[in-house]
């Protein structure tokens, strides 16, 4: 798997630098996720998880669909995701825990909740999201593309192994 992801953030440099990330760490941007929308990889996937929340603060749909396992990239659909991102005014993330399985590849649990306002009031989401790195990156397993492999496929994270002795368990 060589899927790069080359995305940079629609801020000024200057504003970076002075802008709080918004992923809750309490660093600045440019210091924390800003960082790996740079195309710096996530060293870990508590890490890409905050820089993916900030992503959609930012309305980083490109980086959103990049760090998004390759093989469900043309499930997503873009156009809702810029339109969340966008009409959502966002509150907080909290990352509760984060689980990493050992293995070739390295596969990982996120719990975390998120807030956000909409026009439809404030909203909350709890969720534990599966992640799997592969050629030094981490990806967001997404729970909402659907598919398609068989038991004795090839892993659909490209690590050569079967999909049964993969990622099956995280889909």
């Amino acid at each position: 798997m060589n899927n790069k992801t080359n995305v940079t953030v629609s801020k000024a440099p200057e504003a970076m630098s002075t802008s709080i990330c918004p992923c809750g760490s309490g660093n600045l941007l440019d210091a924390c996720c800003g960082h790996y929308h740079a195309g710096h990889p996530a060293p870990c996937a508590s890490a890409l998880m905050r820089s993916r929340y900030s992503a959609y603060v930012l309305g980083l749909v490109d980086y959103l669909v990049a760090t998004t396992l390759p093989a469900q990239q043309a499930g997503l659909d873009r156009e809702s995701i810029s339109a969340w991102s966008a009409q959502s005014t966002w509150l907080g993330l909290e990352v509760e825990s984060s689980e990493v399985f050992g293995g070739q590849p390295e596969h990982a649990f996120v719990t975390f909740t998120a807030r956000w306002h909409d026009s439809t009031g404030e909203h909350s989401h709890r969720e534990q999201s599966s992640f799997v790195q592969n050629d030094g990156r981490w990806y967001f397993i997404d729970p909402t593309v659907e598919v398609k492999a068989g038991r004795n496929d090839a892993c659909l994270c490209g690590s050569g192994q079967k999909f049964k002795k993969c990622c099956s368990s995280y889909f």
